[in-house]
């Protein structure tokens, strides 16, 4: 279970918790997800953030899969992965990193879903440390990742 970041188109006139509750309330654990089916307006959205993240961030593999969109950073400091759908996206970041290497890795995501949040409007939210990813410190998360790694390699190894 890697560390998650949630975006979200939030609906008119709800909150984005009220937003998450219903698009949880339909969710089935044995059903198929749902095909991957992106308006033009949400294509473009990707692009802009794909070109984006490469252009700030460094280089990335994007691979389209039936269900999402997926890109990954390559290289230092470490894989930061996003998954997009159209009305929702989400970075994750593996349990591997504690320390400095923690906050670089954190900062990177935080940068993602940023462009995310700038290019197609959706808001982001971390919920492993309960704040905002616009306005959340990257230090506190990186914190959370890091204590979290750090206990896994002592008890899971």
């Amino acid at each position: 279970m890697p560390y998650d970041i949630t975006l979200v188109r939030v609906r008119p006139g709800l909150t984005l918790q009220e937003t998450l509750d219903r698009l949880n309330a339909g969710f089935d654990p044995d059903a198929d997800l749902p095909l991957l089916r992106l308006t033009d307006a949400q294509r473009a959205e990707w692009d802009r953030i794909l070109d984006r993240v490469a252009r700030e961030i460094g280089p990335v593999e994007a691979e389209e899969y039936p269900y999402s969109l997926t890109l990954e950073t390559v290289g230092p400091p470490g894989r930061v992965q996003l998954d997009y759908c159209g009305d929702t996206a989400s970075v994750e970041v593996a349990y591997r990193r504690s320390g400095p290497a923690a906050l670089a890795v954190m900062e990177v995501a935080y940068r993602i879903a940023r462009i995310v949040e700038e290019e197609s409007g959706l808001t982001g939210h971390d919920f492993e440390v309960d704040q905002p990813t616009r306005t959340g410190d990257p230090v506190i998360a990186a914190a959370r990742l890091s204590g979290v790694s750090d206990w896994a390699q002592q008890h899971l190894s």
